[in-house]
């Protein structure tokens, strides 16, 4: 048993208070992640890595608790390592079918809250070699912070990987240095004024609990705000789809083939578009041809994901936590044509970028923070119904990682949803390769797998209409009859 307790309590910050407090049993706040290794790590060494490396980390050493007076970070008196890290050997052939049945199933069940909220899960006999499932809470820290503890736990050598004890090269420090650079990217203007009218806009949320008028009001630059969070409150709902109804306690959990990403990279060149507009879009057509195929006609329909955008800035990279905010995308499920999809959501995205959205939901999630449980519930509400999905892209490491003595050769990861939003899509660049994932209620999509199995098809009619496409930076969609 590790021994770590001091008895002191921390506060918890409001974001993360309202990841915590915003869980229910049919959406459990929890990031769900999969490492696919070359071969099966000694357990032994795999927990001296988490100790080592993983712990160093003193939030995962915490318990996530609540009271009365707010919440709060405290050490597990009783910390074990054994509670958190078990040995698991699928039943049957224990191919991809057994695998998603048991990573679903470890999706669909809560932590226990006795103790901190991770766990990991070594699946020994997976056909295709060994498994390490990884649950972590998300009020402990957001995709962009857990890439961080990725690098942290890594190496870029097999070697160095089994060396615990010994210091990172240059080189390898400078490559974990390049990589966040491209991971975080911060705008460090917008960041700089999210602090501003953050603090603004938290003061007025308090007064705003005692006297709603003020929402019509504002206060200082933070009116701004206050506009963009009624504006964003006006939305229509979205409208009901086979990806939006009633939602019961079992999540479903699929993942795809793997895309190359220089081949994303040459339509995103070809089209003078970006990676995540040709993915996005991509996506989209595969939401499409679900919906064709279960008799629900797209065409007059406009669904919106709900989207990350990182306001995270580069000197606080190694803290944990919350650090983002949310945007509304619309996905353009009622075009046919893949060129219009791709037009169609670059120009949305270039939109998307002017906007303060992702201000306002961060505030608003520090407002949730602060609220009683029946305003963050009725606030959490009206946004999860103007949204069918989360959608989140974080760009990995474009080099292989190992640990514990083993490759990662794969790795992908499932983002928790909200209130009524039913379905959770995760796009992961890692070592020149694109990885989806798809995590949906079962009520909503039974077989989740015929959805994400449209991914690649999509993206081959992609890869087709390239041969045709003239290569100069622009998307040339009427030259197909797409517009």
């Amino acid at each position: 048993m590790l021994q770590y307790f001091d008895g002191k309590k921390d506060p918890m910050r409001k974001v993360d208070t309202a990841w915590l407090r915003m869980e229910t049993p049919h959406n459990l706040m929890m990031i769900t992640g999969m490492m696919f290794l070359d071969q099966l790590p000694d357990i032994d060494v795999f927990k001296t890595v988490l100790v080592k490396k993983f712990l160093t980390f003193r939030r995962f050493r915490q318990c996530a608790n609540q009271s009365k007076t707010g919440c709060f970070w405290q050490e597990d008196k009783y910390f074990d390592m054994a509670a958190h890290v078990r040995r698991v050997a699928l039943p049957g052939a224990a191919d991809y079918r057994e695998l998603q049945d048991y990573v679903s199933n470890l999706a669909s069940s809560p932590l226990d809250k006795n103790k901190p909220l991770w766990s990991y899960h070594i699946v020994e006999n997976y056909v295709k070699g060994p498994v390490v499932v990884i649950r972590i809470h998300h009020s402990y820290a957001d995709g962009i912070a857990l890439v961080q503890v990725l690098l942290s736990m890594t190496s870029i050598s097999r070697e160095k990987s089994l060396q615990l004890d010994a210091e990172e090269s240059q080189q390898e420090q400078h490559e974990k240095l390049d990589l966040l650079h491209q991971v975080i990217n911060p705008a460090k203007k917008q960041f700089n004024q999210s602090l501003k009218l953050l603090n603004e806009i938290a003061g007025l949320g308090k007064d705003v609990l005692s006297n709603p008028a003020l929402l019509e009001k504002g206060v200082g630059e933070s009116i701004n705000l206050m506009e963009e969070l009624i504006s964003a409150l006006a939305l229509s709902n979205d409208p009901e789809s086979v990806f939006k109804s009633e939602l019961c306690t079992r999540k479903r959990v699929a993942w795809s083939q793997s895309l190359p990403l220089d081949e994303v990279k040459a339509v995103a060149k070809a089209t003078g578009t970006t990676v995540n507009d040709v993915l996005i879009a991509n996506l989209a057509g595969a939401l499409r041809s679900y919906m064709l195929d279960k008799g629900d006609n797209p065409d007059e329909k406009v669904i919106r994901a709900t989207v990350p955008v990182n306001l995270r800035p580069l000197k606080h990279a190694k803290e944990l936590g919350n650090h983002f905010g949310l945007v509304f995308l619309n996905l353009p499920v009622f075009e046919a044509n893949p060129l219009a999809r791709l037009a169609y959501v670059h120009n949305e995205m270039n939109e998307l970028k002017k906007s303060k959205q992702a201000l306002v939901t961060l505030s608003l999630l520090s407002l949730v923070g602060l609220a009683p449980t029946a305003i963050q519930n009725l606030l959490l509400h009206q946004f999860s119904k103007k949204a069918t999905a989360v959608l989140t892209n974080v760009p990995g490491p474009q080099v292989p990682l190992y640990i514990a003595g083993c490759k990662i050769n794969k790795m992908m990861f499932w983002v928790p949803q909200n209130g009524t939003v039913g379905m959770g899509i995760s796009i992961l660049s890692y070592n020149g390769s694109v990885e989806f994932g798809l995590i949906a209620d079962k009520n909503l999509v039974p077989q989740p797998h015929e959805v994400i199995a449209n991914f690649p098809r999509q993206f081959a009619q992609f890869s087709e209409l390239m041969m045709l496409h003239p290569w100069d930076g622009e998307i040339h969609a009427e030259l197909f009859g797409f517009i």
